[in-house]
């Protein structure tokens, strides 16, 4: 381990013509990062150190010179701080504070609560009435923080007398690509929504899950770090959502961030368990489908379990803490138990079992789904 000299001069022995640390990708060049050295380093002088360290505890400041600092942590990819949105005596959105960076995140509620709304604010379409909406810590609406966005919006703005592939390039030309990188660069994006075989048949002949992937396709054609997509499933067959599924994750692990609304809840559950649930203009929840869950003690949990005694576990589940009731299947090979607390639950049930010596064949949660926590965080069934 090593601590490099001032910014921009390396340290005795550093090799001519290597970059300094720090310098490279993603650091300001010539800046060394900031270098905090192990215990054992910080007792006396350590060979190849260009400073003579000899008290038993510095503070950083202490042993590094002052040109040398921590490289400024980037701003978010999206964030929304305290964000209200009125349209005349309604208020749309109210107090919604948002962060989101590298990853998938599902945007669900149900209709009226806001979605629509939170995207176009996020994309720069309208201004928020009250708070901020920045892009790497630009305004959302600036032109800069747009470069950084790309948007599939859940409506069709189509040329219809244009066929995909020119509909595509026209965009590519309106987004500044110079004349040789036009066809190259749209035919990559045709490429990767699996639309280069059908990309010259008419705009207005096309389905609903064809005109999705074209929407997608645009808003590929930029490189953009931050991907908004409102219901991009919808009216594409099986196969094809399982392509974009891939396709998700495959720009997820390029470090894009994707914010997804959704109506298909089954669907964005294989697509990412991390979620914003959104409820009478408010942020309800954010987080993990198991983490929003764990927060909802309040609210019963429904386990079933197969065995082939129900009615043996029967006589001790009621001592059982957390546990509130259950309902012995019609077919007698089980019951489905109501309880608060799963880490509870879970706890001593499985100390039950073992006790008793209880044989359990299947042992299956029934409500960790989206429907499920929607239903509970919204008070109804969880339908959007």
């Amino acid at each position: 381990m090593r601590i490099d000299g001032p910014a921009g001069i390396p340290s005795p022995g550093h090799p001519p013509g290597v970059p300094l640390p720090g310098s490279g990708p993603g650091h300001p060049p010539g800046v060394a990062p900031y270098i905090i050295p192990p215990a054992s380093f910080r007792r006396g002088t350590h060979q190849g150190c260009p400073y003579n360290i000899q008290q038993e505890t510095l503070d950083a400041e202490e042993y590094l010179p002052s040109a040398i600092s921590t490289i400024p942590a980037a701003p978010p990819l999206l964030l929304l701080e305290q964000v209200s949105k009125w349209y005349g005596p309604v208020l749309s959105l109210n107090q919604v504070t948002l962060e989101l960076n590298a990853g998938i995140t599902g945007l669900v509620g149900p209709n009226g609560s806001g979605k629509s709304t939170l995207i176009k604010l996020a994309t720069g379409l309208i201004a928020p009435s009250l708070g901020r909406v920045t892009v790497r810590g630009r305004n959302a609406a600036d032109w800069k923080a747009r470069d950084s966005i790309g948007y599939c919006p859940d409506h069709d703005a189509f040329y219809e007398e244009m066929s995909g592939r020119e509909f595509v390039r026209t965009m590519a030309k309106l987004n500044g690509f110079a004349a040789g990188a036009v066809t190259e660069r749209s035919e990559d994006v045709l490429n990767r929504v699996g639309m280069s075989d059908r990309a010259d048949r008419k705009l207005r002949g096309y389905s609903k899950g064809m005109r999705q992937r074209i929407k997608l396709a645009q808003a590929l054609l930029h490189d953009p770090e931050l991907l908004i997509l409102d219901e991009p499933l919808s009216g594409i067959d099986p196969l094809g959502r399982h392509e974009m599924l891939d396709l998700f994750h495959e720009l997820a692990a390029q470090g894009k961030c994707l914010l997804i609304s959704s109506h298909e809840l089954e669907e964005l559950e294989k697509l990412t368990n991390h979620v914003a649930i959104l409820s009478r203009g408010r942020i309800a929840a954010v987080g993990t489908l198991q983490q929003i869950r764990d927060l909802l003690d309040d609210y019963p949990m429904s386990v079933r379990v197969v065995l082939d005694q129900p009615k043996e576990l029967a006589r001790y589940l009621l001592d059982l803490d957390g546990v509130l009731g259950f309902d012995f299947d019609d077919a007698g090979l089980g019951l489905t138990i109501r309880a608060r607390s799963p880490e509870r639950f879970f706890t001593s049930f499985q100390k039950l079992v073992l006790e008793k010596g209880i044989v359990v064949r299947e042992l299956e949660p029934l409500d960790d789904s989206a429907h499920a926590i929607l239903g509970y965080l919204l008070g109804g069934s969880g339908k959007t």
